[in-house]
């Protein structure tokens, strides 16, 4: 019956068994899917295994429950020696299959110490009843809960033991700490009892021997000087146990989120808690810092303009989460640049809409299980491949008359919120705040230093001024042929280095007849992205339409002169904290819709020349 309805408890496709194969792949990467699924249906059977053992048990004699469950030599050793020189004593139950087993204890030795077991009382009485009954049939004491815990420091003062079902999802009354390499919150009593009271400390549970049957042992560990070094001690005995010994594993309940702390919707994107033990873990265990266990996922923009914008909100989330391993899902051509800009953890590259394998790839990062996903696009495509994905937590913009199905949670743009008098980075700000996001973006330029991957910083620092002259798309965007000519020369003493895709390559053409190679430099539709990225890095100053160069030198700290038309500066100008220009047509409306051709060369000369005088000239 254990095995047959611990099958079905293992294959119905429910939330429950979402998070038992999450739980495993989190606590194992290193195993296979086909290991890891083996370990989760033998828990369920172990579960099914336990409940019956519940319901069975107070109808077996002790006498026959003695057939079934031995104290281990060593255990009772020990509890033969604490009796010749009583000491108070401290006991955690991991949670596994046989641990009602453990309210025989009292009748196994004869000289086991009065032994009190915490628990949680049932609001409804004639199960509270029988709880009572059964679980202190045989000597065992239940210290309540809703009663405090004046009982069971007397019992501790009486050199008596104490039990504690020690678990990782002690909610707000427990203090965050780690468990597996994921933050988590676990209880303080243990740890609390054992240092006010100097007491023995050790980790008890059942040994599985078979179908209801099972050796009680114990296994102590070390002296408790601070509170919250009782929960370091048992979280790392327990992880211990779990990674070497393959009955822990299989008896451990995985079905229960151990890990239902800091992932409330509303909280999701901040570290915050009330008792945060974190610090002093990292001291215990001599790490450098949190492990990154926390798995939140980002969907990133299509666009290379957006991708720039979006980088200081990643910091944030960074920031707000350093338990977090942040993985980036964005389009292929992004990838070198993604990988140079310290901004994500892990990258995927998402295949092309429609292309052979699309089903396979969304059904094995599936398998991946991620906790949240943040959708930074607004489209059916992406909501659709993330609800494949099947992140428990789906993340996005609600917008009027734009339904969004596949999110679980988003943030309804409110009616009186106008975007085009809102930046972009500033919308996915408030955005992200519904979240929990509470650190500011930030919008410091990035180093080179910094910077990975194939970047590389051009030799012979900025001498340069640079120029891009086309756009990915919209050509009202693009200021004139005519006037780009007509600023070059303006500076007959300088050197220009023109920039862009090999679209934009007829129009640098144009730009650069009958200039001499040595003033002007035709480098469009010649650099891929990563290489473009490293040679804005030679420029002085930028001159550009509103594009995604334009961006990508204004996070590298370049400084830039960006000439506007039809397109609005206040919600897609350059967001970085460097030197910037925007130049828009006269009587434009400050949020665009300008014919761009207005803007002269003289204007755009003068902002270059003072940006000139400040701009450095080395890397």
């Amino acid at each position: 019956m254990a095995v047959a309805f611990g099958d079905l408890l293992y294959f119905l496709p429910t939330k429950r068994r979402r998070s038992l194969l999450s739980n495993l792949h989190h606590c194992f990467p290193e195993k296979t899917e086909a290991e890891r699924r083996e370990i989760g249906r033998t828990s369920c059977r172990r579960t099914v295994e336990m409940a019956l053992f519940v319901l069975v048990s107070p109808h077996y004699s002790l006498e026959q429950l003695l057939e079934r469950f031995t104290l281990d030599p060593d255990f009772e050793r020990t509890i033969d020696q604490n009796a010749e020189n009583p000491e108070p004593a401290i006991i955690v139950v991991p949670h596994l299959c046989l641990m009602e087993s453990l309210t025989l204890l009292p009748a196994l030795s004869k000289t086991v110490p009065q032994v009190g077991t915490i628990y949680r009382p049932l609001k409804q009485a004639p199960l509270e009843d029988w709880v009572l009954r059964t679980r202190q049939r045989f000597g065992m004491r239940l210290l309540s809960r809703k009663e405090g815990f004046a009982e069971a420091i007397q019992m501790a003062r009486e050199k008596k033991a104490v039990t504690i079902l020690f678990d990782q999802n002690a909610g707000n009354i427990g203090a965050l700490s780690t468990f597996m390499g994921r933050v988590c919150s676990s209880t303080e009593l243990p740890g609390m009892l054992a240092a006010r009271f100097k007491a023995r400390v050790g980790a008890v549970w059942t040994e599985r021997t078979g179908f209801w049957r099972g050796v009680i042992r114990l296994e102590e560990l070390s002296k408790v000087r601070e509170s919250v070094d009782g929960i370091f001690m048992a979280n790392d005995w327990l992880e211990k146990k779990l990674r070497t010994d393959t009955g822990f594993q299989n008896d451990w309940l995985w079905l229960h989120d151990r890990w239902r702390t800091q992932d409330q919707w509303d909280r999701r994107l901040q570290l915050k808690h009330r008792r945060n033990s974190l610090e002093d873990e990292l001291y215990w265990r001599g790490w450098d810092k949190i492990p990154k266990g926390t798995r939140i996922w980002v969907r990133l923009p299509n666009w290379l303009g957006d991708v720039i914008m979006a980088m200081p909100l990643l910091r944030a989330i960074r920031q707000g989460r350093p338990d977090a391993e942040i993985t980036l899902l964005a389009r292929k051509q992004f990838k070198p640049l993604l990988e140079a800009f310290p901004v994500g953890d892990r990258l995927i590259t998402l295949p092309d809409k429609g292309s052979a394998g699309e089903r396979a790839f969304f059904k094995g990062l599936a398998l991946e299980y991620p906790d949240t996903q943040i959708l930074l696009t607004n489209s059916f495509r992406g909501d659709r491949e993330a609800k494949r994905i099947g992140a428990p937590q789906r993340f996005g913009i609600l917008r009027k008359g734009k339904p969004r199905p596949f999110l679980t949670h988003h943030w309804e743009l409110p009616t009186d919120f106008d975007e085009a008098t809102v930046h972009q980075t500033e919308l996915w700000r408030q955005f992200l705040a519904e979240f929990g996001l509470n650190k500011k973006p930030d919008f410091a330029p990035f180093k080179a230093d910094e910077l990975g991957g194939d970047f590389k910083v051009p030799a012979g620092g900025r001498q340069t001024i640079g120029l891009i002259c086309g756009t990915e798309n919209e050509p009202a965007k693009r200021w004139p042929v005519e006037q780009w000519r007509a600023l070059i020369e303006q500076f007959p003493e300088e050197h220009f280095t023109l920039f862009g895709t090999k679209n934009d390559r007829a129009i640098t053409d144009q730009v650069a007849e009958s200039f001499a190679s040595q003033s002007v430099l035709n480098r469009a539709g010649e650099t891929n992205l990563i290489e473009y990225a490293s040679e804005l890095l030679s420029c002085r100053v930028l001159v550009t339409n509103d594009t995604g160069g334009m961006h990508l030198a204004n996070a590298l700290g370049v400084p830039v002169i960006v000439v506007f038309g039809p397109t609005n500066p206040i919600r897609t100008g350059p967001c970085f904290d460097g030197p910037k220009v925007l130049l828009q047509p006269p009587g434009c409306a400050p949020t665009g819709g300008g014919d761009i051709s207005q803007v002269t060369p003289e204007k755009v000369a003068e902002a270059l020349r003072e940006l000139l005088k400040e701009a450095p000239t080395n890397a």
